[in-house]
Parts: C-alpha cells; sequence; structure tokens
C-alpha cells in the first residue's frame, strides 16, 4: 500500500484534500468510530447521532466508488473487555497497521488532512512517530483561508478583531462587491440586524426541511440509545442533514424560505420556537458536507436576483465568510494555550441544571430544554442566555467550554472553543472581543418573550423576584471593576455601577453570594 488516508468524522468531503492523486489500486481509506469522541466530553445523543451517521453514509458511498476503505464501527454495547475494543483513535489506527503488517501490506505513509481539533492531531502525530511511519497533514481547502494565511493578517497586531479582517476578506474574494466598493455603500449592516419580534410574536414561520431517518441513520440512532443510555439530550426529533444531498435541499431550503427576514430577527429569541429564521446550516459545514463557498455564493444570488434584502444577506455572511473563518484562525494561532485562560480567574462549577433544563428562570429553561431536545440553540441563545449566565455566575471558562463542545450538534472544537473562551467568557481578555458581553435581564426581556411570566423581575437586583441576570449582573462589574476599567468599552456600566449606594450594592452581593452558593 502506498498510502492509508485517514478521514476523520468531520472531514467527510469527497473533494478533500486526502483524496489529491487518490489512486484505488495503491491507496487506501481510514476511518474509525471510537467511543471517546463521545465520551471525552459528556456528548449529547443527537450530536454522536449526527456524527456516526454521517460518516456510515460517506463510507457507504466511497464503497459504492469500489475504494478500499478500512471502517473501525462501535458495538451497540461495549465489550466485556476494553482491549477489544479500541477505545481511541490512536488506538484504532494502531490495531489497524498491526493488520496490515500481519497482511504484508503495510503503508508507505498515513496522509489526513488538518484536523478541526488540536487534540486530535497531536494524538495523530505521536501515533505516526511511534509507528515510525511517515506522516502528511495536509491543508484544509474547505476554509476561505489557510492557517499560514490567517497568521499572515495576525502578525504585528496587537489585537484581533472580525472588523478589520472581515473587510479584507470581501475585498480578497470579490463578496457583495460593487467597483471595488461594499455593495449599498456600507461594509456592515449589523445595526440593522438586531430586530425583536413584536410582542404577538414572531408569528406563522416556515418550518425548516425535515430528513427523515434512513435505515442507516435509525441503526446509529437505536445504537446510540443502546451504548450511551446515560449520556444527555434526546434522538426522538433527529432530523438533521446527514449527506451532501441533505445538506443542499437545507441550503435551499433556508434561501427560499428564511433569509429574506435572517437580517432583522436574527438576535431574538421566541420561547418554545427554536428555528425561527435561523439556517441550521452550520453542522452541515462543519462535518463538510456544504461547502461554504458554495454556501455564501448562493446567499449573494437571492440578493443580486431580488429574493433577499442586503441587510439580511450582508449579516448572513458575515458569519460564514467572517466569524467562520475568524474564530477557526484564533484557534489555531493560539492554540493549545488559548484552552486554558482565565482572564477573570472564574473558578465557579457548572450549575447541575445546565444538563436538566431544571430551573425557575425561563429563559435558561427554554434554551437548555431546546438544546437538549434537538441539540441546537442559535447563537443569541448560546452568547446572551447560557453564556452570559455562566460569564456573570463566575463558571472555569473550560467547563463552559467542555458543556459547548458536548451539547450542540454542530460543535467542532476549532469554532466552538474560541466562542466560548473568547467571546462568550472573556476568558482571553479581549483578543477575540474587545469587552465582555455582559447584560441584565433587561436584555433578555428586550429580545425575547422569556421573562413575560417568569416568576423573577428582569428590572430588579434584591429580593425574592430578582432576576438572576440582573443580580449577578451588577455583581459581576463590582467584582471585576478594576480590570474592567482598563477597558473604554465598559466606562458607561461602571458609571451606572458608581451610582449604586454602597447599602444597595452590599444587599446586591450578598444576594449573589447566595446564588452561587444555592
Amino acid at each position: 500500500m502506498r498510502n492509508l488516508v485517514i478521514v476523520l468524522g468531520d472531514q467527510l468531503d469527497r473533494q478533500g484534500g486526502g483524496f489529491d492523486g487518490f489512486d484505488p489500486r495503491q491507496d487506501a481509506v481510514w476511518m474509525a468510530e471510537v467511543a471517546e469522541e463521545s465520551t471525552h466530553v459528556w456528548t449529547h445523543k443527537a450530536r454522536i447521532a449526527v456524527f456516526l451517521s454521517a460518516m456510515r453514509h460517506f463510507r457507504d458511498r466511497l464503497r459504492r466508488e469500489k475504494l478500499d476503505i478500512d471502517y473501525t464501527e462501535l458495538a451497540a454495547s461495549p465489550p466485556k473487555k476494553p482491549a477489544h475494543e479500541p477505545g481511541t483513535l490512536a488506538e484504532a489506527l494502531r490495531a489497524s497497521l498491526g493488520r496490515l503488517r500481519k497482511a504484508k501490506n503495510p503503508p508507505e505513509r498515513l496522509v489526513v488532512v488538518e484536523p478541526g481539533e488540536w487534540r486530535v492531531q497531536a494524538a495523530i502525530v505521536e501515533l505516526a512517530k511511534q509507528e515510525k511511519i511517515p506522516l502528511e497533514i495536509r491543508p484544509d481547502r474547505h476554509f476561505f483561508l489557510s492557517k499560514e494565511e490567517f497568521a499572515a493578517h495576525a502578525k504585528g497586531r496587537k489585537q484581533l478583531r472580525l472588523e478589520y479582517f472581515y473587510r479584507p476578506m470581501r475585498e480578497k474574494f470579490g463578496v457583495l462587491m460593487e467597483d471595488g466598493e461594499p455593495a449599498g455603500g456600507r461594509w456592515n449592516y449589523d445595526a440593522e440586524n438586531r430586530g425583536a419580534f413584536p410582542k404577538t410574536g414572531p408569528g406563522k414561520l416556515p418550518s425548516p426541511v425535515r430528513f427523515e431517518p434512513d435505515a442507516i441513520t435509525r441503526g446509529v440512532i437505536e445504537m446510540v440509545n443502546a451504548r450511551f443510555p446515560s449520556h444527555p439530550g434526546s434522538l426522538d426529533a433527529f432530523d438533521w442533514p446527514v449527506t451532501p444531498e441533505d445538506a443542499n435541499a437545507a441550503l435551499e431550503d433556508f434561501l427560499a424560505h428564511r433569509l429574506g427576514r435572517f437580517g432583522t430577527y436574527q438576535d431574538a429569541i421566541w420561547t418554545g420556537v427554536p428555528w425561527l429564521y435561523h439556517s441550521r446550516l452550520s453542522q452541515a459545514m462543519n462535518l463538510k458536507l456544504l461547502d461554504p463557498r458554495d454556501v455564501v455564493a448562493a446567499a449573494e444570488r437571492a440578493w443580486r436576483k431580488g429574493k433577499a434584502d442586503l441587510e439580511s444577506v450582508e449579516g448572513f455572511i458575515r458569519q460564514v465568510l467572517g466569524w467562520r473563518e475568524y474564530v477557526r484562525g484564533v484557534y489555531w494561532q493560539l492554540m493549545p494555550e488559548y484552552e486554558s485562560r482565565n482572564a477573570l480567574a472564574a473558578d465557579r462549577k457548572l450549575p447541575e441544571f445546565f444538563w436538566t433544563g431544571a430551573t425557575e428562570m425561563n429563559c435558561l429553561r427554554d434554551a437548555i430544554g431546546q438544546t437538549l431536545r434537538f441539540g441546537y440553540a442559535h447563537h443569541i441563545q448560546r452568547l446572551m442566555v447560557t453564556g452570559l449566565f455562566a460569564l456573570l455566575f463566575g463558571v472555569e471558562p473550560r467547563e463552559v467550554h467542555r458543556w459547548y463542545l458536548a451539547v450542540y450538534v454542530d460543535a467542532v472544537e476549532w469554532v466552538e472553543l474560541p466562542n466560548t473562551i473568547g467571546m462568550s467568557q472573556f476568558a482571553d481578555g479581549g483578543v477575540m472581543a474587545s469587552k465582555p458581553y455582559c447584560a441584565t435581564g433587561a436584555y433578555i426581556d428586550r429580545m425575547s418573550n422569556a421573562c413575560k411570566g417568569c416568576r423573577f423581575d428582569p428590572k430588579k437586583a434584591t429580593g425574592p423576584d430578582a432576576c438572576p441576570f440582573t443580580t449577578l449582573y451588577w455583581d459581576f462589574l463590582a467584582r471585576h471593576e478594576k480590570l474592567l476599567a482598563k477597558n473604554q468599552r465598559m466606562t458607561m456600566q461602571l458609571k451606572n455601577l458608581a451610582r449604586k449606594p454602597a447599602a444597595d450594592l452590599h444587599a446586591i452581593r450578598r444576594q449573589a453570594d447566595t446564588l452561587r452558593d444555592g
């Protein structure tokens, strides 16, 4: 054998770099389902099922093409003896290499496209070193920019900011550009992308296209329920795309039915309505079932054909061409040290209700309940509900990171970790975000209907009906006042803190301590 091409669970792209120069007569593909990828964080059943179903569909596609594929499949129940089943990717790969050597058909080298997690890449590199076999790591062409190109952008900059990354990306790739200028005369329509629904709610919404589980997916669901019964979440409503055909159908459905109002309402929340105008495409892109270039091009075509307004299309493209590329660059620029950053010295445990949804706070109960049911929440639910509470509560950032990595179907570490450590928890001290995303319950009241009927009052910081978000917000500012005073963008919030009478602030801090101590 010449090359053994490693295909990981988030690299399900037949056009990926691992297949460059692939010769079926002398090359083979290697894939493995291993328990560690579902247990190194306490992974949501839907996230496990998404990866394994998509992997098995990809495996069968390669088999139809008559490619030689070495595939390790998880059994429905753990083996009686751990040695009978490889627990990690490295163990599975070592076992395969051993079998190939016994068959006198060892590969001359291993080939892999850049993994999406530092942990996985380090394990493969170490395995190749131990097995004394050459390893070729190829660039991941799925992204607009390579790691090296982002490093060149970051070189010499004191701060990394999305806006100064996003504009050159638009210019470089000619996206939403007209005669060298941004379409519509503006780079950014973020101010128009913050609408809340009226008191009557979002009205009748088009339901996203569903993908009923086929025989392969049903088999995976049965296996996950049997093998990981204690893991969080449910598979009762599983309908995620697991093939490129599904993913493209999901893209067309979004373009036709939701892109047109995505811009206005992308930050809005309405309890009991999970999808709203969001695309549900991040999972498909992150598993490489859908090329982000196709997504960006399709959204721009929709605008040019008059099927969606510029504010919506720009807001959506900013997430894909801008933010998605930006967080990946930050991840590889700063790992592995980045994971351990904790600028606010947060040290609390993640509250138990994050795994159950059992809380009296309507906003958190809705966001977490939705997450446990579907493995999904949109970006404002993640940033300004679950993330905001963890920030104000003072949860140790790696605990928050592990929760997000565990519970969302689109979570791959390159995108999840910077969003959590940097954007949500401000644990990097301002590398990704220019200020902490902190707010009282009034923000949630403004952007959702969650506070209506909740027993807590977002306007109150003390007393039995005080909103925990509001209590913890003022306590957060007080606890970190010296550090935040160095940040010009926090000036107004700190001035408001200074206006608080000492007795009021003392009562707030006492109530915050009671909240944390349960």
